[in-house]
């Protein structure tokens, strides 16, 4: 396996803007708007209290970093276990807003019936993992969820990937599973979003390496450090991981450099964060990022850019109209067993 950490964020290249390219980047795009402006939609129904119980978690400022991902996994084939933050990386993958929308109310229509907190939702069948926890765990359940495949012979080319922030690479989780993943060679790849701040812990804090992507040498793993605000080169950093994991190459672990551009939750405003780190290039927002490069190479003109705009905020709308009205869970007729189990229950009522 060659070991290669890049000490510096790689950027994309002109002779890789090919047709293929553009259509990828401008998809990516349509799930980073997306996002975005369902999040928002989200904050402010949280804001307004009453309507979301729970917190609410934005990737505003990640959205380039996760879609870039999500957009080269393939649903019902690979595992994907998506965090707190990846909402554009989850529509990448295919899940349906409805989904997000539907947990966040409560609705009994939704993936986890109203019955679990609004991040944690997932269909398994599906090879979209409920979150369990953004503190590393989830990284072992997708290491081991491609090796049980590997067992039963029914791994293929199918890959793994899962996501973390940079605090995140400091629990015992995480470097348990990535030892794992690396001694039995996995195809899994490990996006680290490092926004500089663990909730308010700052990066020199956390860890005394001179760049996170230097762990993955430690462990034998291949890595590279990618500038997250800019959706080209996420998109080149994660073609070329994806294609290594699934040739062959063990996992595969990509550093992105941002810095989020809301606080670690709606509750938290951020304030420890100093004005001058606000306008570090790493604070760049990667939506407008994206949009600039789209129009500065005529993919999409200004009038498509605000066209497409305004259509998602209809979608969006839609949609929290539509599930607003949706029934939520009624304690007095609903049967609080586990989903998995639910079978079972009622085969024993019948014996």
């Amino acid at each position: 396996m060659c070991l290669v950490a890049l000490a510096s964020p790689i950027n994309c290249v002109e002779t890789d803007l090919t047709a293929d390219f553009r259509d990828q980047f401008l998809l990516c795009y349509q799930h980073m708007l997306l996002a975005r402006v369902l999040e928002e939609k989200l904050g402010s129904l949280y804001r307004a209290g009453g309507r979301i119980v729970g917190g609410v978690y934005l990737g505003k400022g990640q959205e380039a970093f996760s879609a870039a991902l999500g957009v080269q996994l393939r649903k019902g084939k690979d595992i994907y276990g998506p965090l707190i933050r990846d909402q554009a990386g989850r529509i990448a993958f295919g899940e349906p807003i409805l989904d997000c929308v539907r947990t966040y109310l409560g609705a009994v229509t939704g993936p986890m019936r109203g019955r679990d907190g609004n991040i944690h939702r997932g269909r398994p069948k599906e090879g979209l993992l409920a979150m369990i926890s953004h503190l590393g765990s989830l990284l072992s359940v997708v290491a081991g969820g491609l090796f049980a495949r590997r067992l039963a012979g029914t791994l293929g080319d199918s890959i793994g990937a899962t996501s973390i922030g940079d605090g995140g690479t400091s629990t015992g989780a995480f470097h348990e599973a990535l030892n794992m993943a690396a001694v039995e060679k996995l195809p899994i790849v490990v996006s680290v979003a490092n926004n500089q701040y663990a909730y308010s812990t700052p990066n020199t804090r956390q860890y005394a390496c001179e760049n996170l992507v230097d762990r993955a040498v430690g462990y034998g793993v291949s890595g590279m450090v990618v500038d997250a605000t800019d959706l080209a080169s996420c998109l080149k950093a994660f073609r070329a991981a994806v294609a290594q994991a699934r040739s062959g190459g063990g996992p595969q672990m990509i550093v992105g450099t941002l810095l989020r551009l809301a606080g670690h939750g709606e509750h938290d405003d951020a304030s420890y964060i100093p004005d001058q780190k606000r306008r570090d290039p790493s604070a760049r927002d990667c939506l407008q990022v994206a949009e600039d490069f789209a129009r500065d190479h005529g993919w999409m003109s200004s009038a498509e850019l605000r066209d497409f705009n305004e259509e998602v905020r209809r979608t969006v709308d839609l949609t929290i109209s539509k599930v607003s009205k949706e029934p939520t869970p009624d304690p007095f007729k609903e049967k609080w067993q586990a989903l998995s189990c639910a079978d079972l229950v009622e085969g024993q009522h019948e014996a």
